[in-house]
C-alpha cells in the first residue's frame, strides 16, 4: 500500500544468492523491514519460478504443530479435504516459499524447511527472521537500517541519496499532502534520521508524528523514543504499530541470562568488544564464563550488531534497542535493586584502568594504537565522565579520567571538550591531590590556547600554591613546568628555558618518559624563539625520543619543531621538507594540531618563493580551517604571531587584495585531507599540459593499478583481492615502486597519485 524505498544493494544481494542456494534467510532486529525486503524480493523473482512465488505469514501462528497446515492453506489448498502431506505436494514444483517471520517458531520452521528442501529439490525458501533456523546449506542476508546522513555535514544539495531521508520524506508527503523541507528544516530531518538509526519502522512512525509536530519538534522528543513513536496505522500488525512492539518480540525470544546482559550492555555507547562486555556485565548471576555465550546468542537473534575494525571485533546496539534495554535497568532500579548505579560504576573503572594503561604506554610504540582506541572509544568515555560527574562522590575519578587522556583528545580535535570535562571535574572536587595539580596545570596550557590571559594566570597561581602544600616531586615538576609554560607565554623566554630546564630534571628524575617528552618539546621551543645555540639539538633530541620509542603520534610535533628551528634560521627549502614529512606520518587518523601547525609555518615558508605565493595563501586558508577544528586560533606567542602576520601582510600585497582573499577562501573549504595534499605538492608545479603532451607515466599498466589502489589506503592484502594475484606479489609491486619513485613510504606514493593523476580522472573525481 505504500512505496517501497531503498534497499537496492539488498535486492540484488539476494537475488544473486538465489541463484546459488536454496535457503536464504534475512536477520535483523524488529523495525528494519525483513518482511517488506522479503516481500519486494519475492515479487522480482517469482518471473523465475513456474509456480511463482508464495507468502506464509507466521506471526499469528502460535503452535508449531499447526505449521505444515498453515502452509497448505497459503498455497490455496484445501487441507480438510484432499489432506495432501506438504512435503508430497511440493515434490514436482518448482516454487519460491516465503517463511515470514519465524522467530517465535525457530525449530518448528528449521525442521519443517529440512524436510521441504529434502523432498522437493526445485523449491527455494526465503525465510525473515531475527536470528537463523541453523539449516544445513542456509545463507544469511542480514538487514541492515537503511542509510543516513551525518547531521553535522551539509544536506540540503543531495538529500536523496540516503534512504532514511527519502522514506520519511515519502511517508512525511503521505500524511501531509504538499509537504516539502527547506532552509534549516533539513537539519531536523538529518537528526530525526540519524537518531533514529536508519530503522524504516522508527522513521515511519516519527513520519506520523508530522500530523502535529514539526521535524524539529520530533526531533526534541525523541530523547524517548518509546513514547513518540507509538502512533502507529491501526490496520498494520500489532508488531508494526509501536516500536516497542517491534522490540518486545526481540525481548520474548531471549533466555533470562540474555535480557540481564542486553538489559547490562545498554550502558555503553557507540559499541565494544567481548572484553569489556565480561568486565563490565559479570557478576555472581551471571558469571564471566558464561558472557561468551550470552553475548553469541544475543548476536543471533540480532539484538547485538558485529563490526569489525582493524581485525578486532566489536559489538554494538541499534540506539532504540539500547533504550529499550537501558529502560529494564532502569526498571530495576525501581525495584530497588541498584544495579544501574553498579553496572555504570564497573563501566567507568574498565576505561578508567585502561586510560591509565594507556598514559603509562604513550611513549612507545603503542602511541597509535591508543590513539585509535581513544577515537573508536570516545563515547564511552563520554557516558564514564557524565556518570561521575552526575554521581555524588565521582568526580574524582573524572579527573583522573581526562588527565590521564587530555594529550591525544587534544590532537582528535577534542580542546573544547577536554576544557568542558576538565572544568566540571575541577568545579565539583576542590580536595587537594597531585590529580588536581596536573589538571591545573593541563587546563592552564589549553585556556592559553584558546587566549583566556586571566583564567591560565589563575590556574597557575593555584598549581604552583597547591604543589607547595602537599610538597610531592610529582606535583612540583607539574607546577614547575607549568610556570616554565606561563613565561614562555609572556615571551620571557630566559626564564621559560630556565624553569624548563629544572622541569626537564624533575622529569627525569621521576622516570615519566611521556613528561619528560612534553617538557623537553617546551624546552626546545623555548630555546628557538631565543635564538639559544642548543636549540637545534634539543629539536633533533625531540626527534631521536620518538624514533627511540617508536612514538608516531608525537613525530609529527618533533618535526613541526626542527622545521620551525630551520625556518627560523633562515633555512626555507630544510624547514619545508621537514614539515612535509611531518605531513607524511603515517597514523591511524590525522593529528588536528600537528596539522594545524605544520600548514601554517609550510605557509610561511612557502611564501618566500614568489613563483609559490598562490599556494602559500591556499596553504594559510587551509590552517586557519584547521585551527578552527582543534577549537583554537593561529600561535598566540610573539614571535609566531609576528611571523604569521607578516606572511598574511607579505602575500596581500603581492597578490592583491581580492586575489589573496579567493586563494584563502579555497584553502579554508579544503578537506583536511585536500588541505595535506595542497601542503605535499610541488609549490610551483607548472599547468598540466594537454593529455596528449605529457610526459609518459614511468609505471607499467599493473604498477599504476597498485598506486590507484594505494591512494585509496588498501593493505597488500585487500590489493592483492582485488586484482586476483597473491599478497606476496602485491608487496612486490609496492616494493618496486618504492624503488623506482625513490620513496620510502605507502604515504608517499599515495600523495604522488594525487598529484600525477590524469586531469580527465580529476574531474570525474570532483563530479562524483
Amino acid at each position: 500500500m505504500t512505496s517501497f524505498v531503498g534497499r537496492q544493494w539488498e535486492v540484488s544481494e539476494a537475488r544473486r544468492l538465489l541463484a546459488r542456494t536454496r535457503l536464504l534467510t534475512l536477520t535483523g532486529a524488529g523495525g528494519l523491514g525483513k518482511t517488506r525486503l522479503a516481500l519486494r524480493i519475492a515479487a522480482e523473482a517469482r518471473g523465475s519460478s513456474p509456480k511463482g512465488a508464495w507468502v506464509v505469514d507466521l506471526a499469528p501462528l502460535n503452535d508449531g504443530a499447526l505449521l505444515a497446515r498453515t502452509v497448505l492453506t497459503s498455497l490455496g489448498l484445501d487441507h480438510d479435504s484432499a489432506r495432501p502431506v506438504l512435503p508430497d505436494h511440493l515434490a514436482d514444483k518448482r516454487l519460491l516459499l516465503v517463511l515470514d517471520n519465524c522467530d517465535h517458531l525457530l525449530d518448528s520452521c528449521a525442521a519443517l524447511t529440512r524436510s521441504l528442501l529434502a523432498a522437493a529439490p526445485r523449491v527455494q525458501v526465503l525465510a525473515t527472521s531475527r536470528q537463523a533456523l541453523a539449516v544445513d546449506g542456509e545463507h544469511l542476508l542480514p538487514v541492515r537500517p537503511l542509510s543516513t546522513p551525518d547531521p553535522h555535514c551539509p544536506l540540503a544539495a543531495a538529500p536523496a541519496q540516503y534512504e532514511a531521508v527519502r522514506l520519511f520524506m515519502d511517508r512525511a508527503a503521505a500524511v501531509v499532502p504538499g509537504f516539502s523541507v527547506t532552509g534549516d528544516q533539513w537539519a531536523a530531518v538529518a537528526g530525526i534520521c540519524h537518531r533514529l538509526d536508519g530503522i524504516p519502522l522508527a522513521i515511519e512512525l516519527a513520519a506520523a508524528r508530522l500530523r502535529v509536530l514539526s521535524p524539529r519538534q520530533i526531533l526534541e522528543r525523541l530523547d524517548d523514543h518509546f513514547t513518540l513513536l507509538s502512533g502507529g496505522n491501526s490496520g498494520a500488525p500489532a508488531r508494526q504499530r509501536t516500536l516497542r512492539a517491534a522490540i518486545d518480540g526481540s525481548f520474548e525470544l531471549c533466555t533470562p541470562s540474555e535480557r540481564r546482559l542486553w538489559a547490562r550492555l545498554s550502558v555503553f555507547c557507540g559499541g565494544f568488544d567481548l572484553e569489556a562486555a565480561e568486565e563490565v556485565c559479570t557478576d555472581d548471576g551471571l558469571p564471566r564464563g558464561e558472557i561468551l555465550d550470552v553475548v553469541t546468542g544475543l548476536v543471533n537473534k540480532s539484538i547485538l550488531i558485529r563490526e569489525e575494525h582493524r581485525g578486532q571485533v566489536r559489538l554494538r546496539m541499534l540506539e532504540t534497542i539500547r533504550q529499550y534495554g537501558r529502560s529494564l535497568l532502569d526498571e530495576s532500579v525501581g525495584a530497588g535493586s541498584g544495579e544501574l548505579v553498579s553496572v555504570r560504576r564497573r563501566h567507568r573503572d574498565h576505561y578508567q584502568r585502561l586510560a591509565a594503561r594507556a598514559e603509562s604506554e604513550w611513549l612507545t610504540a603503542r602511541q597509535t594504537v591508543w590513539f585509535a582506541w581513544l577515537r573508536l572509544e570516545h563515547a564511552n568515555i563520554r557516558a564514564a565522565l557524565e556518570f561521575c560527574l552526575s554521581t555524588p562522590g565521582e568526580a574524582g575519578h573524572a579527573l583522573r579520567l581526562v588527565t590521564s587522556l587530555w594529550s591525544p583528545w587534544l590532537g582528535a580535535g577534542g580542546l573544547e571538550e577536554v576544557r568542558h570535562w576538565l572544568g566540571q571535574a575541577l568545579a565539583l572536587t576542590q580536595e587537594p591531590s597531585p590529580a588536581r595539580v596536573k589538571a591545573l596545570w593541563i587546563d592552564g596550557w589549553l585556556a592559553h590556547m584558546c587566549g583566556e590571559t586571566a583564567t591560565w594566570q589563575a590556574r597557575l597561581a593555584e598549581c604552583q600554591d597547591l604543589a607547595q602544600r602537599l610538597g610531592d616531586a610529582e606535583s612540583l615538576a607539574h607546577a614547575v613546568r607549568f610556570a616554565g609554560q606561563a613565561a614562555l607565554f609572556r615571551d620571557d623566554h630566559r626564564q621559560a628555558v630556565a624553569l624548563l630546564d629544572d622541569a626537564l630534571e624533575r622529569d627525569r628524575a621521576q622516570q615519566d618518559p611521556a613528561a619528560q617528552w612534553q617538557t623537553l618539546f617546551l624546552l626546545s621551543l623555548a630555546c628557538c624563539l631565543s635564538n639559544d645555540p642548543r636549540a637545534r639539538a634539543l629539536c633533533e633530541e625531540c626527534v631521536a625520543l620518538c624514533d627511540t620509542h617508536d612514538a608516531r603520534w608525537y613525530r609529527p610535533y618533533a618535526l613541526w619543531l626542527l622545521g620551525l628551528q630551520h625556518w627560523l634560521c633562515g633555512d626555507t627549502q630544510r624547514a619545508i621538507t621537514l614539515l612535509q614529512d611531518a605531513l607524511r606520518v603515517d597514523q591511524p587518523a590525522p593529528d588536528l594540531l600537528a596539522t594545524a601547525q605544520c600548514l601554517e609555518v609550510l605557509a610561511w615558508a612557502t611564501a618566500h618563493d614568489a613563483r609559490s605565493h598562490h599556494q602559500a595563501a591556499k596553504l594559510l586558508g587551509a590552517a586557519q580551517s584547521a585551527w578552527q577544528l582543534v577549537g583554537t586560533a593561529p600561535p598566540r606567542l610573539g614571535r609566531l604571531l609576528h611571523d604569521h602576520n607578516e606572511c598574511r601582510t607579505h602575500l596581500q600585497r603581492a597578490l592583491g587584495d581580492t586575489p589573496f582573499a579567493t586563494a584563502v577562501q579555497t584553502g579554508a573549504e579544503l578537506t583536511l585531507d585536500e588541505a595535506v595534499a595542497c601542503a605535499l605538492a610541488r609549490p610551483h608545479s607548472p599547468t598540466p599540459a594537454p593529455a596528449q603532451e605529457t610526459t609518459p607515466s614511468p609505471l607499467t599498466r599493473r604498477e599504476k593499478e597498485v598506486v590507484d589502489l594505494l591512494a585509496q589506503g588498501l593493505t597488500n592484502k585487500e590489493i592483492a583481492t582485488k586484482l586476483v594475484i597473491s599478497p606476496r606479489t602485491a608487496g612486490a609491486h609496492v616494493a618496486n615502486l618504492l624503488a623506482k619513485l625513490d620513496f620510502t613510504s605507502r604515504t608517499q606514493i599515495a600523495t604522488w597519485a594525487v598529484e600525477h593523476r590524469a586531469p580527465n580522472r580529476q574531474a570525474s573525481d570532483r563530479h562524483r
